[in-house]
């Protein structure tokens, strides 16, 4: 009977199921997934030797500069993640620990999540061009955008998208570059009506794009402390709300006339 155990004994005895839970603790997988600084790819060029956009029944400009889409590379749904990586994770500046339901639908396959974030992508890239042909003007029967960008999926780079197209199509609207010559990086959903949305993941984005050369990240408004919280030195945050915002804060940062917002 324990209590007639001494007391080291006592304590000896006691800690064996705390050291059992410990260890059955590290080994077990756990509900999370592990994201890192993914690539960025210039909506404006060519990706893997095929333009971003294409576009037709219209005349279309020479860019200069780039606007790059971010990622974020997280283990795949099937990844068995433990404790020590979750720990690890909480101290890296270069990796997140992310619940895996908000980095995957829960309960679906690898091949239903790929079907998944494609099916998000298509419909972002609908979005996309239904926003900037509305902004500028133009109707979607007589000018034709193609977009493509493989081994991509999901939604955020929808603002990205969007600007590249009103890049392409009209500058700064005054006969200048939209990105006023500069690596531009950002992220964010888009709307058919030009609103921009949240995405995550936005404190590696901006590692991403700096990585990558940018001196500029748009950044949804939502997320401006996320984005703050592991900022780059060298890279400025320009917090957005929809795509006419964008462009106004992109134009007056490339003409320098005009206010510029931050986080």
């Amino acid at each position: 009977m324990f209590s007639r155990l001494s007391r080291p004994w006592a304590v000896v005895v006691c800690g064996v199921p705390v050291v059992g839970l410990l260890v059955t603790a590290l080994a077990a997988p756990l509900p999370f997934s592990l994201a890192q600084p993914g690539m960025t790819a210039d909506v404006l060029g060519e990706n893997k030797g095929t333009p971003v956009i294409t576009i037709s029944g219209a005349d279309v400009r020479d860019t200069r500069g780039e606007l790059r889409m971010t990622t974020i590379e997280a283990t795949s749904p099937d990844t068995r993640v433990r404790l020590g990586d979750v720990l690890d994770g909480w101290w890296s500046t270069d990796q997140a620990v992310m619940p895996k339901d908000s980095v995957y639908p829960s309960g679906d396959s690898v091949r239903e999540i790929e079907r998944h974030n494609t099916a998000q992508m298509r419909q972002s890239q609908d979005a996309a061009t239904e926003a900037a042909l509305s902004y500028l003007k133009l109707r979607d029967d007589d000018v034709k955008v193609t977009l493509k960008l493989a081994d991509v999926g999901g939604p955020s780079a929808g603002l990205l998208f969007s600007l590249g197209i009103v890049d392409k199509l009209d500058g700064d609207g005054s006969g200048g570059d939209l990105t006023g010559g500069r690596v531009i990086a950002g992220t964010g959903t888009i709307d058919p009506d030009g609103s921009v949305g949240p995405v995550g993941g936005v404190a590696l984005k901006t590692q991403a794009a700096r990585r990558d050369g940018a001196t500029v990240f748009l950044v949804p408004k939502a997320e401006c402390s996320d984005a703050e919280s592991e900022l780059p030195k060298g890279l400025r945050l320009i917090p957005v709300t929809s795509l006419e915002g964008a462009v106004e804060s992109l134009v007056a940062l490339g003409s320098g006339k005009g206010s510029v917002p931050g986080c």
